[in-house]
């Protein structure tokens, strides 16, 4: 396995990438001061991309059906954890383009190489965040019981 979003695994069978770019960018707000540089202050974090490129040969690796699969989750519009094949877990993601060119045509017209490019888009909040909302609900739940059955006794 070299990625799963969600339940599509990522693999020479399947869709073999041969680039995985991450584009993290952050925001700052500038605020304009009288004969000295804008001031900036950081606002947080700003968008987190993905762009994975490959290259399909159908007689070879996935083809067509690989990527009419993923093209069906993104027409679905769900939301997708992407973890590597080493475990890392980058967080949920949505998939915001799908592009394919297929070239180098059999004589029925079906291509030999099929070019690909899927854009991805982190949505979730970071997971330092998540990890603290989750202790914070699991907390609450726990003196929730607590309570509960220290009222019974």
């Amino acid at each position: 396995m070299m990625l799963a979003l969600g339940l599509f695994v990522f693999m020479r069978q399947t869709l073999p990438f041969q680039n995985l770019n991450r584009t993290s960018t952050f925001t700052w707000s500038s605020n304009a001061r009288v004969g000295k540089r804008a001031a900036y202050q950081y606002i947080g974090p700003g968008e987190d991309t993905l762009e994975i490129t490959g290259a399909l040969y159908p007689e070879l690796t996935g083809g067509v059906l690989s990527l009419a699969a993923v093209r069906l989750m993104a027409e679905q519009g769900g939301q997708w954890p992407l973890i590597d094949g080493t475990g890392m877990i980058y967080g949920v993601y949505v998939i915001s383009s799908v592009k394919e060119n297929g070239s180098e045509f059999y004589s029925d017209g079906s291509p030999r190489k099929i070019s690909f490019t899927l854009n991805l888009t982190r949505v979730d909040e970071s997971l330092l965040s998540e990890a603290e909302a989750l202790y914070t609900k699991g907390s609450k739940l726990l003196d929730d019981a607590t309570k509960m059955l220290g009222s019974r006794g």
